[in-house]
């Protein structure tokens, strides 16, 4: 049996929490849940997509089935024999399934950005393979960043409940050496929370969840800081008319110039994005 868990499907859902309430659930949960060995982990994603941001403009959409593709390492590799997790996510009517593969940071980085077969065969790797293909000009586009807690149930492994903050997006700089960096997506003293179930909702967490006042949102980390990359490329876009640049237009037509600018690389050449990890 591998040493690393490639195959996952769960349910995921999502809080987003007040200092307070995280610290009120923390004292809440201890007895029932446990922190896991690793403590407190710096989680660092680069997002692939397409030269338009087809995956995350269809996932913000919330449509019964999306996928993404990514790369992570925990920790911030510094000579590429790291071990990296190339991984497919998807969600299908809410259950979340993801595939992944663990190799050397080196290795992923040739199999993503330059065609390089993985050494690894498998079921895995051909199903990467084939996304791969399907999306023409895939290459990286988001770097996301993030301090994690994870916790497992003590009595029942499998129910984890993580804990992020200091969650950070960049579109430059696209080499996990360059480490957790970027523009904060949530607000100061905030704590995005995930639970992690197979199967059904245990009912002392949900009444704990209650009386704390914690309930379900829907956030990715990914699309807020898509969002958040529109509402910039906007902005730039507004100063340009008021610099006279396009004359007389509306906000309506300045939003479309902005997302047209994003879609056709204008922005990410003006920051000077890479094309390509390492």
């Amino acid at each position: 049996m591998s040493e690393v868990q490639e195959v996952f499907k769960r349910v995921e859902i999502k809080y987003i929490l007040s200092d307070e309430q995280y610290k009120a659930l923390r004292k809440r949960l201890e007895g029932s849940f446990e922190v896991d060995q690793y403590g407190e982990t710096d989680i660092l994603n680069i997002y692939y997509d397409t030269p338009d941001f087809k995956l995350v403009r269809t996932s913000i959409e919330k449509p019964e089935y999306k996928e993404k593709l990514r790369l992570r390492t925990y920790g911030v590799p510094k000579d590429g024999t790291e071990k990296a997790f190339v991984e497919i996510k998807k969600k299908f009517k809410g259950i979340v399934y993801k595939r992944r593969v663990s190799v050397p940071l080196l290795e992923a980085e040739a199999f993503l950005n330059e065609g390089s077969a993985l050494k690894k065969e498998s079921q895995i790797t051909r199903e990467l393979e084939a996304f791969l293909k399907q999306y023409p000009g895939i290459g990286p586009r988001m770097a996301i960043s993030y301090k994690r807690i994870a916790m497992a149930g003590i009595e029942d492994p499998n129910l984890r409940i993580t804990f992020d903050t200091h969650i950070c997006w960049r579109v430059g700089d696209l080499n996990l050496r360059e480490g957790a960096k970027g523009q904060e997506i949530l607000k100061p003293g905030q704590h995005l929370m995930e639970v992690k179930i197979l199967n059904a909702f245990p009912l002392e967490l949900a009444r704990i969840f209650s009386e704390l006042g914690i309930f379900q949102t829907s956030i990715s980390k990914y699309g807020e800081g898509y969002s958040a990359l529109v509402r910039e490329q906007l902005e730039m876009a507004q100063t340009k008319a008021s610099e006279n640049a396009y004359g007389t237009i509306s906000k309506k037509d300045l939003s479309t110039i902005a997302v047209m600018q994003l879609f056709r690389g204008e922005f990410q050449d003006e920051i000077g994005t890479a094309e390509a990890i390492g």
